[in-house]
């Protein structure tokens, strides 16, 4: 490309000139690569070189010495130019000053005096005109014009003689400074010719001239030259990565047109892969900078994809080996590694800064992705960095794109692990918008975006520094201060997991954890527990890191023991009994050396401690009792120390003989409200070496003492309460089970022992009793059942038969004495039962107010009990026996059966009661997998043999199941996290959960798979009693021989199993990677059922459970069991990974449920508000489900609804039983609702689409505005306030829908099909018409719940008024568009006279149609109040017919 090429670095010739005469030439030849040391002869062309400098101002030095200028530099170049100019011989002088130079250069000491700059002239005074700096001598040749293109080329056939010498001496790189002559010329003569030659010397110059000449272009050539060098960077770019960062900086200096931009972008981005690591930070940079704003989201999603740095950072077990072999190396690529890292961030944090559109990008490329496989390391890093920067407003956009994609599962813990720890180094600089999201997660309402939150705050403690520890707990502490549930609990988890892993560390900043004990009033007992669990095992723990903060421990809970306040006594309790639990820890010291025992001191310690928490609860009997089951739950939950164990159990069993056994040959004795009878003796031998609980006189005893206590007459030393009857013997059974590894053979009389009550006949005479009597045989029902309850818990988990009978009896025991316990508080109002679980505010108790129960529930309740459970009560004749079951008891329970269906009032529900009965322990579920139990009994003369069975009825199977339910939706239900009002005055959920609440959400969903096989066995037992049922009966339910009270107690059973199966199945944590065994566990066991044990897919599980299932919809009781099946169905088939395609058989089954008729066992139709809430729930399902949500919603209002019309008041539809006029409002609500979000769903229209896909969906929308048309009109008949409220909100989110996704599609398909567009226009235009008469009839009536409604209605009408003109006049058609005056009218259409004279602007409208324009405004308004309506001829409807269950 060059026009001359005079020399090469092996053989140059040197052209000199001769002045005097004409100009010629004379040749040099060298032999070396470098100009020979000798002088060159100083000719005559030299002379005029160096005359003209000279006579210019610039003296030229030969050797070390720089050159000199006396003059300033444009005074120089001007004289030069002007002596050249003038000179006789221009323009050949040229050539000869450019010999002279080129002569003079030859020395390579001249050339680079040349190259560096001159130094001022300081003789005779002339160095004041000089400024301090001067260019080189080259660089103001450079400048002038005429010799600009000769010096050029003379530079440039120089420059490769140095090419490979590299830096000089003094680090000078002579091609450098040839090049850095070429910078910043203030013109530049040729720049085409400038530039192919530069290129041609990058084409053969080595690597690092290469990039310096790169890096230098857009600082050489002038913008007309950008394009077209650009084109060859990007051409050189694809086979040569080694210059691709000095391409890329040139690239971003130059002056490129948009789509060249484009190109040389796109041509990037395909290299991106191959790049090196070192050179990844400038190609993220250029491609960021590089962007605009119609392609900002194609490009950032497409880096996004291709970014992988993950690949920049060596997997863990590489780091491992390396760091152990060659740890210099390793640490020196890591540091690399993370250097290269961060730079790639703060390109894209300068990006995001500066340009809106590249932040947004981002945000939308992120949220863009639907795979949580597909999400990468630089998701989360982009979210950290916009946080960080919050340019443009993009914090909260970060914030809410996490909560979102954790939310949904996307992003995951272990994205979030893998940052932190691939990552860590670049992280610590986020780390305050790290702590930032971290605070807004952990307090966000969703509970499935707290535990993310959690995490985060975990891994900067582990990962960062100190300061950063100290901001995490400071963090915590306060998140534990705020009083929010949620938030509360998982700070307080976290600071225990960190006591655990890092307790060195965690011990640094004991004090600011410390300080939540100056906060405690706004914690529950459970989080108080964990509380102090954390501070003992930072101040008593095993290394006693914290032991500073021992003493104020200690200070904090002899203040709350010493408390009158039971709140502060309870709290010192709690936190005694755990500061026990840490002091007096089993300390294991290794496998092969025994453990330590503790040392004397800290056992002294803790028996004073214990010593001070007894003396301190004597007085009270609540905090005796608390001190009982803490006790319990710490040696249930801990391992002590075995002195520390001996010394709290040594006592417990003679303290409980003593206050609460008495032996049977006993006389009792005493002044009782009621006669005192032994009841419930299983025990098989009379003998009066029997032992029983002594209630009734110990309950009698304790009213006494408090009235005498009260009237300060005396005090008792030791107060024995019945309230600790329950918690005593929990302390008792956990102990025996501790010393004696799970046998209880020293107290197992006591499950089968009797109690000294009263006869339970009272019951009947309840309404002849004092209140102090009715409310003493309360107390004595609520503490018979507790002290079964507990019994239960303790021997539940035994395996001999005998004593696993003795536990069912003890159940049937329950559901008994419940029935008698619902009819005796119905007779006793104004009753507060004694406390039960201790740990809460015995303040609930006093403003405790009793719900009634609906007839039915108190009859479904009160006839649980069947003739088997005749044992329960046969022995309340006999003090010692349990008698076999005789003819006459049997005539017995036969009369009482019949009085209580003789009884004409009601029980109360034992919902509200809840809280008055002890925790059952999950263990007690396992009596769910008894079936069939029998023994052998010999008779008196120990010959023959009867056999006697126990069942788990349905009463008992209720009773169980119901627990199990309270227990899966406590603590398997993320419910979102309220936050409590200013005035506190919510009831504490967590009561009768305590025992729960500590264990995980893993542990109870683990105990429900375990038990699914039996809940499928009794799931299987009621579809094959109902089955049995209808063969029966002929097909129906409600035959002559059905028994209502079986019925409905099966009923309940079917209910209560698929509920317990849907809220397991519902749990969060089965989409976590690690749960996901336990999901398939679950998924095999109903898969099993159906097609026995064999190895499968998660999908082929879900299949077969999903088919399994599926068969019990033939035997559904009532419509809500039928909405638990649908809701069951729905959940599993979301565990599989296409749920779309089991939503056809969903479907159909929810369809045949809506066309059946539900009738209860007694023969009535279903109806009522949970009827109708259940209706709506199924119906939802159904459409949400069926193909096509609009032919469904036709179908119903189109076909469906008009067969109601046609019946009678009280008739239904019949086809579709369940719509009727008391279920039109349902129906009404959720076709509606769906219609619009299928609207909502319904895809925006593109320019691009074709005339097929514009059809189509322009056929939707019709299909779409007809349902809307029908439904609208069908308020002119069901005109109650519910239906017109209904109406007014989601048509105005319709017409909203309509505008926004609806009207974009007519802008462009109204060319191509203006018949169908108009047809939909008119269509909507009288739904419209129909809106605007309702706001007329919710203003005139004054209706505040519709009128609320109607700004924003109103608002919309316009907007769509003016929206279709604005579609004409696209389309060139206004001319079809006029407006009138829309007079206000009622629902029928009637013109509303008292308007007619206002003419008020409020209360009129501007309308449109695309009728043709002759057409009068009164054809218009007539053809709108005499509209063609199915419904029109059917008479008005009363009001008060449609509403009997619409509020």
């Amino acid at each position: 490309m060059m026009r001359k090429k005079r020399r090469s670095s092996v053989d140059k010739v040197v052209e000199g000139a001769n002045t005097t005469n004409s100009t010629t030439k004379a040749k040099k030849s060298r032999t070396t690569g470098r100009p020979a040391k000798e002088s060159v002869p100083d000719d005559t062309n030299q002379s005029v070189f160096t005359k003209f400098l000279r006579e210019a101002g610039v003296t030229v030095k030969r050797g070390a010495t720089s050159n000199e200028i006396a003059v300033d530099q444009v005074v120089f170049q001007k004289r030069i130019e002007q002596q050249l100019r003038k000179n006789p011989n221009y323009p050949g002088i040229i050539q000869e000053f450019i010999t002279g130079l080129e002569s003079h250069i030859e020395d390579p000491d001249n050339f680079r005096n040349c190259l560096l700059p001159c130094v001022p002239q300081l003789s005779d005074g002339d160095g004041s005109s000089v400024s301090s700096f001067q260019e080189s001598l080259l660089r103001m040749v450079l400048g002038i014009d005429i010799l600009q293109t000769s010096t050029i080329n003379t530079l440039l056939e120089k420059l490769p003689e140095f090419m490979l010498d590299g830096a000089g001496d003094a680090g000078v790189s002579v091609p450098r400074i040839i090049i850095n002559q070429l910078k910043w010329l203030d013109r530049v003569v040729d720049s085409k010719e400038l530039g192919a030659k530069l290129m041609e010397l990058v084409s053969v110059a080595p690597v690092d001239v290469q990039r310096d000449i790169i890096t230098s272009l857009p600082e050489i050539l002038e913008d007309s030259q950008h394009n077209d060098i650009a084109r060859e960077l990007n051409s050189l770019l694809q086979t040569n990565t080694q210059l691709t960062v000095p391409i890329l900086d040139a690239l971003s200096s130059l002056n490129l047109s948009s789509s060249l931009l484009t190109e040389v972008r796109g041509a990037v981005m395909s290299t991106l892969a191959a790049v090196q690591l070192e050179d990844l930070p400038v190609v993220v940079k250029f491609i960021l900078h590089s962007v605009s704003v119609s392609d900002a989201f194609e490009v950032v999603n497409n880096l996004r994809k291709k970014l992988e740095l993950e690949q920049c950072v060596l997997p863990p077990a590489l780091q491992l080996s390396q760091s152990r072999t060659r740890s210099d190396g390793a640490a020196a690529v890591a540091s690399t590694a993370g250097s290269s890292v961060a730079l790639i961030l703060d390109g894209i944090k300068s990006a995001v800064r500066f340009q809106k559109t590249i932040s947004e990008a981002w945000l939308k490329a992120i949220d863009s992705v639907d795979e949580s496989d597909n999400h990468k390391v630089i998701d989360l890093l982009v979210l950290f960095i916009l946080h960080s920067t919050n340019a443009n407003q993009s914090r909260r956009g970060a914030e809410r794109v996490l909560k979102s994609k954790v939310r949904t599962g996307l992003i995951q813990e272990a994205l979030l692990q893998k940052t932190f720890r691939d990552h860590s180094q670049v992280m610590r600089g986020y780390f305050p918008s790290i702590l930032a999201l971290a605070q807004c997660l952990l307090r966000s309402p969703d509970p499935c975006v707290v535990p993310f939150g959690g995490h985060m705050y975990q891994l900067s403690f582990t990962e960062f520094d100190s300061y950063c520890q100290q901001e995490v707990v400071g963090s915590l502490v306060t998140h534990v201060c705020s009083g929010v549930g949620g938030e509360v609990d998982m700070a307080l988890e976290l600071l225990c997991g960190l006591v655990t892993e890092k307790p060195s560390e965690m011990a640094l900043y004991a004090v600011f954890v410390k300080g939540i004990l100056d906060y405690m009033d706004n914690l529950t007992p459970q989080q108080i527990r964990r509380l102090f669990h954390l501070l003992s095992r930072l101040a008593f723990g095993q290394q006693q890191q914290g032991s500073h903060i021992q003493d104020d421990m200690h200070i904090v809970i002899r203040k709350q023991l010493s408390s009158t306040v039971p709140k502060y006594k309870r709290i010192g309790i709690i936190g005694a009994v755990m500061i026990v639990g840490s002091m007096g820890a089993l300390k294991p010291k290794g496998k092969e050396v025994k453990d330590q025992p503790l040392p004397q001191e800290t056992f002294r310690q803790v028996t004073a401690l214990l010593e001070l928490v007894r003396s301190s609860s004597d007085s009270s009997p609540e905090a005796a009792a608390l001190y009982y089951d803490e006790l319990a739950n710490l040696i249930l939950s801990s391992t002590l120390d075995p002195q520390v164990q001996e010394n709290i159990a040594k006592s417990v069993l003679d303290d409980f003989q003593d206050d609460f056994v008495v032996d049977l040959g006993k006389e009792i004795t005493g002044s009782f409200p009621f006669p005192a009878r032994l009841m419930y003796n299983l025990e098989e031998e009379e003998s009066q070496e029997g032992i029983a609980i002594n209630l009734l006189p110990l309950l009698a005893k304790n009213i006494n003492n408090s009235r005498e206590q009260l009237s300060q007459t005396k005090r008792a030393n030791k107060r024995v309460s019945p309230l600790c009857l329950s918690p005593f013997f929990r302390l008792l059974r956990l102990c025996e089970e501790k010393q004696h590894h799970g046998d209880l053979e020293e107290i197992d009389a006591l499950l089968g022992c009797p109690l000294v009550i009263t006869g339970l006949d009272v019951v009947e005479k309840i309404n002849s009793l004092s209140k102090s009597e009715r409310e003493f045989l309360c107390n004595l029902l609520f503490f018979t059942i507790n002290w079964f309850r507990e019994v239960i818990n303790a021997f539940c988990r035994l395996k001999e038969t005998e004593m696993k009978m003795k536990v069912m009896t003890r159940l049937q025991n329950i559901t008994y004495l419940q029935t008698l316990l619902e009819r005796a508080l119905a007779g006793t109002s104004g009753y507060v039962p004694p406390v039960a679980n201790f740990d809460g505010e015995t303040s609930d108790a006093a403003t405790f107010t009793p719900i009634a129960a609906p007839g039915n529930k108190a009859k479904k309740d009160g006839t649980g009990k069947k003739k088997r459970k005749a044992p329960s009560k046969s022995s309340s004749e006999n003090s010692s026996l349990l008698e076999e079951p005789t003819e006459a008891n049997e005539t017995q329970q036969e009369e009482k059966e019949k009085e209580k269906e003789k009884e004409t009032w009601q029980g109360v529900s034992l919902v509200s009661y809840r809280q008055f009965f002890r925790e059952l322990d999950m263990e007690v579920l396992s009596v769910l997998q008894c079936g069939l139990l029998s023994r052998s009994l010999l008779d008196s003369e120990l010959q023959t043999k009867v056999q006697e069975e126990v069942l788990l009825g349905p009463a008992e199977l209720v009773f169980l199941l119901e627990d199990m339910l309270r227990k899966v939706e406590f603590s398997l239900t993320s419910a979102p996290v309220k936050r409590m009002p200013f005035f506190k005055t919510r009831t504490d959920k967590s009561v009768g959960f305590s025992h729960l609440q500590q264990r995980s959400a893993k542990d109870i969903a683990a105990c429900c798979v375990e038990l699914l096989p039996a809940l499928c066995s009794h799931l299987e037992n009621c579809h094959n009693h109902f089955q049995t049922l209808l063969s029966e009966n002929n097909g129906v339910v409600d035959g002559p021989a059905t028994d209502v009270q079986e019925q409905q107690l099966m009923s309940s059973c079917y209910q209560l199993l698929l509920q317990v199966l849907n809220t397991t199945f519902s749990w969060s944590g089965f989409s976590l990677p690690g749960q996901r065994g336990l999901l398939k566990k679950a998924l095999g066991v109903l898969a099993e059922r159906l097609k026995g044990r064999s190895e499968l897919t998660l999908e082929q599980l879900v299949k077969h459970s999903f088919e399994y299932l599926l068969n019990f919809g033939s035997t559904m009781p009532s419509l809500s069991t039928a909405l638990c099946l649908s809701q069951l169905l729905s959940t599993v088939s979301q565990k599989g990974g296409n749920p779309s395609a089991y939503r056809e058989q969903t479907a159909s089954l929810a369809k045949r449920f809506l066309s059946q008729d539900w009738v209860t066992a007694s023969g009535e139709k279903e109806r009522g508000t949970k009827f109708n809430e259940a209706l709506h729930t199924l119906l939802r399902i159904y459409l949400d489900n069926v193909d096509d949500v609009l032919k469904a919603v036709e179908e119903i209002a189109g076909e469906r609804i008009p067969e109601l019309l046609n019946a009678s008041k009280n008739e239904s539809s019949p086809t579709w039983p369940t719509l009727n006029r008391q279920t039109f409002l349902v129906f009404f609500k959720v076709m509606m609702a769906e219609l619009e979000k299928a609207a909502r769903k319904i895809p925006a229209s593109k320019i691009s689409d074709n005339t097929e896909t514009q059809s189509e969906k322009l056929l939707t929308w019709n299909l779409a505005v007809r349902d809307f048309h029908v439904l609208v009109n069908l308020v002119k008949v069901f005109d109650s306030r519910p239906v017109l409220n209904v109406c007014l909100k989601y048509g105005r989110l319709f017409l909203e829908s309509f505008l926004k996704l609806g009207m974009p599609l007519l802008d462009h398909s109204f060319k191509r099909h203006k018949e169908d567009v108009q047809s939909l226009l008119k269509t909507f235009q009288l739904s419209t018409r129909q809106l605007h008469h309702m706001c007329g009839y919710s203003k005139i009536h004054q209706d505040t719940s519709l009128t609320n409604h109607v700004p924003a209605l109103k608002k919309s009408l316009e907007l769509f008024v003016y929206r279709v003109k604005a579609t004409l006049t696209l389309n060139n058609c206004q001319e079809a568009f006029w407006i009138g005056n829309l007079k206000n009218r009622n629902l029928k259409g009637e013109e509303i006279l008292s308007q007619r004279s206002q003419g008020s602007d409020d209360d009129e409208e501007e309308e449109r149609s695309v009728l043709p324009q002759e057409k009068s405004e009164d054809e218009g308004q007539e053809s709108d109040s005499e509209e063609p309506m199915v419904i029109n001829g059917e008479g008005n409807v009363a009001e008060e017919d449609i509403t009997d269950d619409s509020e």
